[in-house]
């Protein structure tokens, strides 16, 4: 899978390509990953990629051309243009339901916005789907876009040692928060790990944790259960 990173801050991402599951998967040739300056594009001697909003108000706005100018040679230089993508408060909100769809696509292109954001005719005239971190305003669109890459990444075959990883995370196959999880010791300052973890018995373990992603999932996040699973025990 591609990801082409659209943004005024390619070097932000230096570090964070660098690290753990990411880095292996670049390296086993599973993800690609380009990052692109929207800079590169403008054309005046001081790069300006911004300018004053009409109508008055604080800040400066990501204007047109250079943002058009990148997305279409992107879209030229791809092997298999896929989705367009604009990270922004008003978008869809991330979630897992959202990456398992966004894991289907071959290529993804994340638009990432700065200071108060894109010109609208941006959002018109390219016609992305635009997404959204959560409930929250962030500096840049850099970080949710490494939130759409480590999500999506995960469900990319391959990519996780174990490929059973990823069914039982919080969000995904159940709709239910993780069950609690042990390592050793099995006493560490007087708190036990559960015995029927250390019973052998698979069935026991397995109903277990489902009962205890259910009791997790009633106290912290009620409104992910079904009518039935909210009145289970």
């Amino acid at each position: 899978m591609r990801f082409d990173i659209l943004t005024l801050f390619p070097e932000l991402f230096d570090s964070y390509l660098e690290q753990g599951l990411l880095k292996r998967a670049i390296q086993n040739q599973l993800v690609e990953i380009q990052r692109w300056n929207f800079r590169d594009w403008a054309t005046d001697r001081h790069a300006s990629v911004d300018d004053r909003p009409y109508g008055g108000g604080p800040g400066m706005l990501i204007g047109c051309d250079t943002v058009f100018q990148c997305v279409e040679h992107v879209q030229e230089v791809v092997p298999e243009p896929g989705k367009l993508i604009m990270l922004t408060p008003q978008g869809r909100t991330l979630t897992q339901g959202l990456a398992q769809e966004l894991s289907k696509e071959r290529q993804l292109t994340l638009l990432c916005g700065r200071y108060e954001g894109f010109d609208e005719r941006i959002r018109i005239g390219l016609e992305p789907m635009e997404i959204s971190a959560g409930d929250f305003i962030t500096n840049g669109g850099e970080v949710p876009a490494m939130l759409i890459i480590e999500t999506v990444i995960r469900l990319i075959p391959g990519v996780l040692g174990d490929e059973s990883s990823a069914k039982y995370d919080s969000f995904s196959e159940s709709g239910l928060l993780e069950y609690p999880q042990y390592t050793r010791p099995q006493n560490f300052r007087g708190m036990e790990v559960p015995e029927v973890l250390l019973s052998g018995n698979h069935q026991e373990i397995a109903r277990w944790r489902h009962e205890q992603s259910l009791l997790r999932t009633r106290e912290r996040r009620g409104d992910l259960l079904t009518e039935s699973e909210s009145n289970s025990t």
